[in-house]
């Protein structure tokens, strides 16, 4: 895979189906159900707690020095992460590949403008 709209292409045909929802709701509104896929994802980002479990782990069992070995259960914990964030942007009709260019741009300014440390949204 070369881009992130490719791995959102291919991890949404692996993502939690609304199917088993529709079914035994079949009149639930189209929007509700919207919710409900965005909500089971964005509970899924949980997963970046797993993330910093390992590095707990790290710090706890071994006395702070990053194994390869550490390095390849956070790559996997980070992978999960990722697939959450692929499903949801794809529910709510985004591109990763959007995200990624937006939070870099902003990123850029707060440089420009000597605010990337500190607090706020909007500095």
């Amino acid at each position: 895979m070369q881009t992130f709209n490719e791995y959102q292409k291919e991890a949404v045909k692996l993502r939690m189906s609304t199917d088993k929802i529709r079914a035994r709701y079949p009149d639930m509104d189209k929007d509700l159900l919207k919710l409900i896929a965005v909500t089971y994802d964005g509970l899924g980002l949980g997963e970046s707690g797993e993330v910093q479990g390992k590095l707990k782990k790290i710090i706890r069992d071994a006395g702070g020095v990053i194994t390869p070995e550490a390095i390849e259960e956070i790559k996997k914990e980070l992978g999960d992460v990722l697939w959450y964030v692929a499903s949801m942007c794809d529910t709510l009709g985004i591109s990763m590949q959007d995200v990624a260019t937006g939070n870099i741009n902003k990123l850029q300014g707060r440089h420009k403008r000597g605010t990337l440390e500190g607090s706020g949204d909007n500095r």
